[in-house]
């Protein structure tokens, strides 16, 4: 007698090793094309002369905002995502602190989604590169 349940088990951790290994190529892609769209809206900002604006991030309750040493421009109204000079891309949530309120918070670049708000309320995901074609198309009247 075979031990079938031992083959089985074996196939469906193959099964599921493969799919998490797809799933990540998938990722890494689509997370390499949007940060391409990023750093093409930096460099086509600077082209144009598009204002920056010291960044400020604002704490995860809504609270407060904190100065950044980044500098770059918005790119929702909520000022809550931004880009960089350097053509990174930033959620500016950072925890409140006693330490951000005196000496400023020190957002990290984030990888950029391909559709921003995925998984959000209906009707609130847009395109990544929609999102940037609307900022640089607004120019310096953006606010």
């Amino acid at each position: 007698m075979t031990d079938d349940g031992g083959e089985w088990r074996e196939r469906q951790r193959h099964a599921v090793r493969a799919h998490a290994e797809a799933d990540a190529r998938q990722r890494a892609a689509e997370q390499a094309e949007a940060a391409e769209l990023v750093a093409r809206f930096a460099a086509e900002a600077t082209r144009r002369g598009l204002r920056t604006d010291r960044l400020t991030a604002a704490s995860y309750d809504g609270r407060g905002r904190y100065r950044t040493p980044l500098t770059g421009w918005y790119v929702d109204r909520a000022r809550s995502r931004a880009v960089d000079t350097e053509g990174r891309f930033y959620l500016l949530t950072v925890p409140a602190s006693l330490r951000s309120r005196l000496l400023g918070a020190r957002p990290e670049p984030s990888a950029p989604p391909l559709v921003v708000g995925r998984g959000g309320r209906d009707g609130e995901s847009l395109p990544l590169a929609t999102l940037l074609s609307l900022r640089l198309e607004a120019g310096d009247d953006w606010r």
